[in-house]
């Protein structure tokens, strides 16, 4: 069976303290430099419970939880994800997020790193993402058709692909290296 765990002492908001599956409360004691609030056991009391050999190992029959500054942002959050919307949220992670991280690293080289250095890297990273990006918005003005009113739009797009040619040209079509020998 092991050990208790943090999750099966229960924390109470209003008291700041947490209460053990005897139903004896660990109340704040202190919070260390990390960050961590610490709730500590009465040894008084847990030195005769029928539970102190699977809560604690401590030699002074103390028992103490440590609680971070933020975890109660942490819960709020994981109670939203468990909610209907938090669901379906999640559901469509994996046709949107997921997605373009899979077409980067199968289309756009997210597979290796072409060139070394952070700098390199970080250049060819941007690159493939402003692929993705004018991919995603000829694929919005393609579905709506192309009459008049998006013209403007698609004009914009060929303007950044123009701007952007010199730098495109060079990941796809590598600087020549001239050997010269003496």
């Amino acid at each position: 069976l092991g050990m208790l765990k943090k999750r099966d002492f229960q924390f109470q908001k209003e008291e700041d303290c947490y209460i053990c599956p005897q139903g004896e409360k660990l109340a704040y004691s202190t919070t260390n430099r990390t960050g961590y609030h610490e709730y500590k056991s009465n040894p008084q009391v847990c030195e005769n419970c029928s539970m102190l050999s699977i809560c604690t190992q401590s030699h002074n029959q103390v028992k103490v939880i440590a609680r971070h500054v933020w975890e109660g942002f942490k819960e709020d959050i994981y109670s939203h994800r468990l909610e209907d919307k938090g669901k379906r949220i999640y559901e469509r992670r994996k046709e949107t997020v997921e997605r373009s991280f899979a077409d980067a690293k199968e289309l756009h080289g997210h597979r290796y790193a072409k060139y070394r250095g952070i700098s390199k890297v970080q250049e060819q990273s941007l690159m493939a993402a402003i692929v993705q990006n004018i991919k995603k918005m000829a694929m919005i003005l393609g579905s709506q058709g192309v009459n008049g009113s998006f013209l403007p739009s698609l004009r914009n797009i060929f303007k950044v692909i123009d701007a952007l040619s010199a730098k495109i040209r060079r990941f796809i079509i590598p600087p020549k290296t001239i050997t010269t020998f003496a």
